[in-house]
């Protein structure tokens, strides 16, 4: 080798190793971030039908109408997020109960790169019905 060519190795393998880990993070971290929308979009769903399980006994023995208890509702949906750990924001209207959840999902790989954590949410939907 010549003297003016030594360290272009060292050079190449450390930026190929950053590139490397860089892929590596987008790979795991996007995964990690897709699981973490998926979880808050299934929470959403689970709490919304937890509120849909306030049912107005008063409404379905008399009339034989499907209505909500809209303050039960709300209490039994923030309730299961709570126990989540998550909050979010319930909206009870007529026999719907509509929930929205957001949380912040930290990044492992990418943080050594600078970026922070990223901010996932979930909306869900459940209606109040009569079984068989």
């Amino acid at each position: 080798m010549k003297g003016d060519e030594r360290g272009v190795i060292t050079a190449f393998v450390a930026t190929f190793t950053v590139a490397l880990l860089g892929v590596a993070g987008l790979v795991a971290d996007g995964g990690f971030v897709l699981a973490a929308q998926r979880q808050a979009a299934d929470e959403a769903e689970a709490a919304a039908r937890a509120g849909t399980q306030a049912l107005d006994e008063g409404a379905l023995r008399g009339a034989g109408t499907i209505a909500l208890d809209p303050d039960a509702a709300r209490d039994r949906a923030l309730d299961y997020l709570a126990a989540t750990g998550h909050q979010g924001h319930v909206d009870v209207t007529g026999d719907t109960v509509r929930v929205q959840v957001s949380f912040e999902r930290p990044l492992t790989l990418l943080r050594m790169f600078g970026l922070g954590p990223v901010t996932v949410s979930g909306e869900g939907e459940a209606h109040g019905v009569r079984g068989p």
